[in-house]
């Protein structure tokens, strides 16, 4: 019931998860990023604890493949489980359990990997690959492209109603967690990006905001002089 994918931006740095699903919330669950390490998605009867033990595994200077390999064998019920991952060397790793939902499969490609269950069809991830690899500009734009990209190809069997988008840099914190936690009518996914197209703009001022308050520009809100 979800498609997503992991990223690094080869010229940045940066990594990056997109995700959207017919369930509630699902980038609060399932994406997970950390500077200067990697980004990953766990997905498929989440099991939240998988992400940070990827991360975790990464962060001592492990590969991709080394820390699905760590998920695959700490995780628990792990054939349930779908994770991705992508390392700071822009590698890859998915994990795709056999008992993941309905048509589930998974592509990689160089600094992107993605993976889909309860899918409308099997070539929904090799569309959102295609759609990072193709897209340009900043990597939120190419993550949301890529996940437009997935759902033209015919997405999840039913209805999408969440979406998200996280990304790191170079300060501890998301610079970026932009998240449509549930929509009844219309497409998260378009709802992101709305936020997303507000908040480009004014990403760097929020990171400089925090580092140096003395240095930030005013957005002319109330009591913001």
């Amino acid at each position: 019931m979800t498609f997503s994918l992991v990223a690094r931006c080869a010229e940045t740095g940066m990594f990056g998860v997109a995700i959207s699903s017919s369930s509630p919330a699902v980038a609060a669950r399932c994406a997970y990023a950390r500077a200067g390490v990697g980004a990953v998605a766990s997905q498929n009867v989440t099991d939240p604890r998988l992400g940070p033990l990827a991360l975790d595994v990464m962060g001592r200077g492990m590969s991709a493949g080394e820390a699905i390999a760590k998920v695959q064998r700490s995780g628990h019920h792990i054939a349930y489980r779908q994770v991705l991952a992508v390392d700071a060397q822009g590698r890859v790793a998915i994990h795709s359990g056999p008992n993941s939902l309905g048509i589930w499969t998974e592509a990689r490609g160089r600094d992107v990997a993605s993976g889909g269950n309860l899918l409308a069809n099997d070539g929904v991830p090799a569309a959102i690959v295609a759609g990072f690899e193709a897209a340009r500009g900043h990597l939120g734009d190419r993550l949301i492209a890529a996940l437009r990209a997935g759902l033209a190809a015919g997405g999840e069997a039913g209805p999408v109603h969440s979406a998200g988008m996280m990304i790191v840099d170079d300060v501890p914190w998301p610079v970026a967690d932009l998240r449509c936690d549930w929509i009844d009518a219309g497409c998260p996914i378009e709802a992101v990006e709305r936020v997303w197209k507000v908040y480009k703009p004014q990403l760097r001022d929020y990171v400089t905001r925090a580092l140096d308050p003395t240095r930030a520009p005013s957005y002319g809100v109330p009591g913001d002089e």
